[in-house]
């Protein structure tokens, strides 16, 4: 299925080319002259939907002095940000002017003096989900524009649950016990998600351990926190699974597309994937079309709390045309854009009102279930060394998956890990 996209790691990696001067910014890096208007080069790690085709053909009708050339980077979201690294690290002699980065990237790129802070007034925040206006802030400043948002959503087998006489889950303890009692019952597996030693995990055991009040760092990323009851609760629930069974063994082993086939192959009775897979399952050729339910995520007491996905615009502190670079943002950030985006892209927009269209929710049912776990969602943890921090959640929950580690210890473990590695 060409159009779909896997847990928002592979959304657009946009990037422009150009120069010139928009509201100069960016820590000790020199604001090139010009007249900030000209051509773009924009690179994406993967269409795989081939809705922005049509919509910078629109863009280059409208600006022939301004033309878009689109250029594909690889689709793989850690391939993606390596060559933007890169290439970013080269200063002024780099191509990239404007990238879409994913939204756990804007403090990395901000702190390396990469991109450059924007003005707020050239673009309608007002108009964005809340939430996801704070994913592209840096130390109190505006450094990119939000361009898609995602959360975790629950799918469940509507007509496993409705043979039954049950609800679909709201807690962790209905949960549990219904992928240990009724999956059984059907001839599948109860529960999974995302959880081989991947960015996929972090983000599972993030959302377990937000679910359960706590976090892994402090709201600037400066304090590690993790070293709690609530973390302790959250890597529990995810090892208890793996250990009663109720999460099946080959779910170590599930990407965001693993897990995907699973359930629409009929094989799991719940399933934490993004909303994409809601569509893919739902979709004419499914195994399970017209059988999926969605709702948000369980936590201890009630719904539980998604992990905030998605990418985010900013413009390189060594754009050559950055005004036209801000141009391009502010109509990929537009409604007409967004409507696309979501009506072509299968992909979640970041205006608010277009979750409310009844035209949009007739086509899209799950859209008022995404937006109420977008609205309740925290980013990743906030630092600007992020892939080491994911490197040692992932880690440290794969050992308590695993039982290599109890999960007090595996807390312990990872409070040790990353106080370390704050101090580097």
């Amino acid at each position: 299925m060409r159009w779909m996209r896997t847990a928002g790691r592979a959304l657009l990696v946009l990037v422009v080319l150009s120069a010139g001067c928009l509201t100069s910014g960016g820590p000790s890096r020199p604001v090139p002259s010009g007249d900030g208007r000209g051509p773009l080069t924009l690179a994406t790690a993967g269409d795989l939907t081939g809705y922005l085709g049509p919509l910078l053909e629109e863009w280059n009708r409208a600006r022939p002095g301004e033309r878009v050339t689109l250029v594909e980077l690889p689709d793989a979201a850690d391939e993606a940000h390596a060559q933007m690294a890169t290439d970013l690290r080269e200063g002024d002699r780099g191509r990239f002017d404007v990238l879409n980065i994913d939204v756990d990237r804007t403090p990395e790129f901000a702190a390396s003096g990469w991109i450059r802070p924007l003005p707020r007034d050239r673009f309608a925040l007002e108009e964005f989900l809340p939430p996801v206006v704070a994913t592209a802030t840096y130390d109190g400043r505006l450094y990119a524009v939000p361009y898609v948002t995602n959360a975790g959503l629950l799918l469940y087998r509507e007509d496993i649950l409705a043979a039954e006489g049950v609800r679909p889950p709201r807690t962790w303890d209905e949960l549990e016990r219904y992928a240990r009692t009724i999956a059984p019952r059907h001839g599948v597996g109860g529960y999974a998600g995302q959880f081989l030693p991947y960015e996929g995990l972090t983000v599972n055991a993030v959302e377990a351990i937000s679910s359960a009040g706590g976090s892994v760092l402090d709201a600037d990323g400066r304090r590690v926190t993790v070293d709690s009851e609530a973390a302790r609760e959250g890597v529990a629930f995810l090892a208890r699974g793996v250990r009663e069974g109720w999460i099946p063994h080959e779910a170590l082993s599930y990407k965001e597309e693993e897990s995907r086939r699973a359930f629409q192959e009929g094989r799991l009775l719940f399933l934490r994937n993004w909303p994409y897979a809601y569509t893919a399952a739902s979709a004419e050729g499914s195994k399970v079309a017209g059988r999926v339910g969605v709702v948000p995520l369980p936590g201890p007491e009630g719904p539980g709390t998604s992990v905030l996905g998605g990418s985010n615009l900013a413009v390189s502190t060594h754009a050559r045309h950055p005004d036209t670079a801000a141009s391009l943002i502010a109509f990929l950030t537009g409604e007409r854009a967004q409507r696309q985006v979501l009506t072509r892209g299968a992909l979640p927009p970041v205006r608010a009102d277009l979750y409310d269209d009844p035209e949009l929710v007739r086509a899209f049912p799950h859209l008022p279930t995404l937006r109420a776990s977008v609205l309740s969602a925290v980013p990743r943890p906030r630092s600007a060394h992020y892939d080491q921090v994911s490197l040692v959640v992932q880690a440290v929950v794969r050992d308590a998956m695993t039982g290599r580690e109890t999960p007090g210890s595996a807390v312990r473990r990872m409070a040790r890990e990353l106080t370390a590695l704050a101090h580097r």
